[in-house]
């Protein structure tokens, strides 16, 4: 079995709050790794708000979600923390040298000395389909992760949502080298929540034959020799009909899941962690909580908010890693340490 990475500081969850997490430790001289259970960084922001805009970020009147984002990945560059991305944390224990060797659900696994939770409300995972004898296909026919065209190359491909992800995924699977043989649109109804633009997009697609749209529920699947062959679905004529595939895509949001948190044995209130205001460490030494995922007296969940406290929690980190240090208040603007951890000096 590979050996644990050992690392002084692992941060769970890339969103802007975990991100702005791994800026405040890269201040204090301290490197670390960050798993997130997406496959890309930014969280709740880059799913969920990538294209709206925001206006409370200070300093910056206004930018949308993913402008934020990417506004934190440089931000954060100099310090080349190293990410571990598409897995989720599993396990935690603390072992005999008082440090927590942490586990993902892919077999990564981790010593480190400092913990910092900035989860949001939890992990965010695909939602599924709800059809009886459809998760048998998962993984084979049926798809609710990250869209990949090797997938449906030749192949007749349903998408089944209406957002923007649904949208492009057919418009994507039209055309290039890895084309479906047919693409279908599947949604219960003729509107959807994507931008105008997508749906225009869309629109002259079907239009130009190069795929369609369908209205309808599913209702049952059909199967031949242990192939998923169709869906059947109820449309809003409350007619059923059978609509053929080879590979379903689902694109159907993300849905947050607390998931093994709860299990780690922190003190919890109403699925949130408590911490100390001081230095937003939790119930256990070394594990701090920041973002959307803590709880205290007077708590907002505001993004300028998770800043603040992964700004004091990286500071917390410092005196439980470097305790014979004396840990000085520094300014960017003046401090030659800190614009040579900056890479500016």
């Amino acid at each position: 079995m590979d050996l644990p990475i050992e690392t002084e500081a692992l941060v769970i969850g890339a969103g802007p709050v975990g991100l702005f997490q791994v800026f405040q430790l890269g201040l204090q001289g301290i490197h670390c790794h960050v798993v997130d259970a997406l496959p890309h960084v930014g969280g709740q922001c880059a799913e969920l708000y990538a294209g709206k805009p925001i206006y409370d970020i200070p300093g910056i009147p206004f930018c949308t979600g993913q402008e934020l984002v990417d506004r934190l990945q440089q931000q954060i560059s100099p310090f080349k923390p190293t990410l571990h991305l598409g897995q989720q944390v599993s396990q935690i224990e603390r072992q005999a040298d008082q440090r927590l060797a942490v586990t993902t659900d892919s077999g990564q696994r981790f010593l480190t000395s400092t913990l910092f939770i900035a989860a949001g409300v939890g992990a965010f995972v695909p939602r599924r389909m709800v059809l009886d004898g459809l998760s048998a296909f998962e993984g084979t026919q049926v798809f609710a992760e990250h869209p990949a065209p090797e997938r449906w190359a030749g192949l007749h491909l349903v998408v089944a949502g209406d957002g923007d992800a649904a949208l492009q995924t057919c418009l994507n699977a039209c055309q290039g080298p890895q084309a479906a043989a047919s693409v279908t649109l599947l949604h219960r109804r003729d509107q959807f929540s994507a931008a105008p633009e997508s749906v225009e997009k869309m629109r002259q697609a079907c239009s130009e034959g190069r795929m369609r749209f369908v209205a309808g529920q599913p209702t049952r699947l059909r199967t031949e020799q242990g192939q998923l062959q169709a869906l059947e679905l109820l449309n809003p004529q409350g007619e059923t009909e059978w609509l053929n595939l080879d590979v379903l895509q689902t694109c159907l949001g993300l849905s947050p899941k607390l998931g093994p948190v709860a299990q780690w044995g922190l003190a919890m209130e109403r699925k949130q962690l408590v911490v100390n205001t001081e230095n937003f460490a939790t119930s256990e030494a070394g594990i701090f909580a920041v973002g959307d995922i803590n709880t205290y007296p007077g708590k907002k969940k505001l993004i300028l908010c998770g800043f603040h406290e992964a700004t004091l929690a990286a500071f917390g980190a410092v005196s439980l890693l470097r305790p014979a240090e004396k840990t000085l208040l520094q300014y960017t603007t003046t401090s030659t340490l800190l614009q040579q951890r900056l890479g500016i000096a």
